[in-house]
């Protein structure tokens, strides 16, 4: 369930400069809510706001360092706002081999899509809670639902973001606040041309027809919060994928992942 649009209400959304992230904070302005947008780039950042027909607010900030974290919810109140949605979207990945990667990216991934959801939802959602209206939305992936050799760090990190959202929507039942995790498959982002495998690579070892659009995807995720969801996954072939990695024995998934993954030539 989501709370009503008002005046000194927003959607804080992360990561949303750019795919899944940037078309979530559309959807809610198209409702007719007020986004705060969070991200490192304040030129896409403002690029985004100008095109929203609601009010927007830019909030550059690197979500790895603690200290911008820890800044934001005075940031957001200095605009007379009150956060009413929270949407952890921001993410990174490493690819390749643990032997092979660098320790600091992957620590960085592991600050960015666990200690900055963690360190988020312990600051916004006790003010949720105080004035009983409000919703959580973690933005997790399919990679969620079983180890991703190739992409371990990653893997592992949505894997904590499934298991926290989960924990934490049983911890607000009867609050008025409710938490949804967005666990989407593949999606032509871009995401991955940032780790070094474009979408049309990444296409070679994924079929196409689990591939979906950032706009699909963040309409899917806004109507099942809406819904009261828990789990939001987006398409048919998906949920079926997040059924079989979850039956599937570890054995029979952990090689069938790494013998298709191209972070395991890496």
């Amino acid at each position: 369930m989501l709370p009503a649009p008002r005046s000194d209400g927003a959607v804080v959304v992360t990561g949303a400069s750019s795919g899944i992230g940037r078309d979530i904070a559309r959807e809610f302005a198209r409702r007719g809510y007020q986004v705060v947008l969070v991200a490192r780039r304040a030129d896409l950042l403002t690029e985004l706001a100008e095109s929203l027909d609601t009010p927007a607010t830019v909030l550059p900030a690197d979500l790895c360092v603690p200290a911008e974290r820890a800044a934001l919810p005075e940031r957001v109140a200095a605009h007379g706002l009150a956060v009413d949605i929270l949407v952890n979207n921001a993410a990174s990945s490493t690819l390749g081999t643990v032997a092979r990667t660098d320790t600091d990216a992957e620590l960085a991934v592991i600050e960015l899509n666990v200690a900055a959801v963690v360190d988020l939802c312990s600051r916004f959602v006790p003010g949720m809670v105080e004035r009983g209206r409000g919703a959580v939305l973690n933005v997790a992936s399919l990679g969620a639902y079983g180890p991703v050799p190739g992409q371990a760090s990653y893997g592992a990190s949505k894997a904590f973001v499934l298991s926290y959202t989960d924990a934490l929507s049983q911890e607000l039942r009867g609050t008025g606040v409710t938490a949804a995790t967005l666990c989407p498959g593949p999606v032509r982002t871009g995401f991955g041309e940032q780790i070094g495998l474009p979408d049309e690579e990444a296409e070679k070892s994924l079929p196409k027809f689990i591939w979906r659009q950032p706009d699909e995807v963040a309409r899917i995720a806004v109507d099942g919060l809406a819904a009261g969801r828990r789990v939001i996954v987006p398409g048919l072939p998906n949920r079926i994928l997040a059924a079989v990695n979850h039956l599937m024995p570890r054995r029979l998934l952990l090689a069938m992942v790494a013998r298709n993954h191209p972070g395991m030539s890496i």
